[in-house]
């Protein structure tokens, strides 16, 4: 498994996807759904509601497909994190396993509520490593659907 920082081997061709891909969470059994990859963005950003620190773990809900997925994971820090409209906001830290096609990684996350952001999660260039190039105008590379010859 790579890790979010570590890069490819000097033989590897980097993995081509679409501004928008499907993802998953599988230690959360959150399933399957699209983030948006940012290369603007420096990490990773999760919606959550009900976040709670408790000592060195944090409690959130992750409200996904008409479902709220209770979350407990260990608390990695706090951070500051700034906005493409200048907010800053402190936001806990968690690591998980985020899978993106056949690559399973594991990063950082904040937890934030992203309501109002049109998808759930945001991969920003620190949490997909160098294994990764972003085509601008396409979507759901890894996960377009084969379709059936006529």
């Amino acid at each position: 498994m790579l890790r979010a920082r570590q890069k490819t081997d000097k033989g590897d061709q980097p993995i081509l996807i679409g501004w928008r891909e499907k993802v998953s969470l599988p230690k959360l059994g959150v399933g399957t759904f699209t983030a948006k990859i940012d290369t603007g963005a420096r990490s990773a950003a999760l919606h959550a509601t009900d976040i709670l620190q408790v000592n060195d773990r944090v409690t959130f809900v992750v409200p996904m497909k008409g479902r709220n997925h209770h979350c407990v994971l260990p608390l990695k820090g706090m951070r500051v994190v700034k906005s493409s409209s200048g907010h800053s906001e402190t936001r806990a830290v968690v690591e998980t396993e985020v899978k993106i096609g056949r690559k399973r990684l594991t990063i950082e996350v904040t937890l934030t509520n992203r309501t109002d952001m049109g998808v759930a999660m945001l991969l920003g260039r620190a949490s997909l490593g160098a294994g990764f190039l972003v085509h601008p105008a396409k979507t759901n590379i890894l996960s377009a659907r084969k379709r059936k010859a006529s």
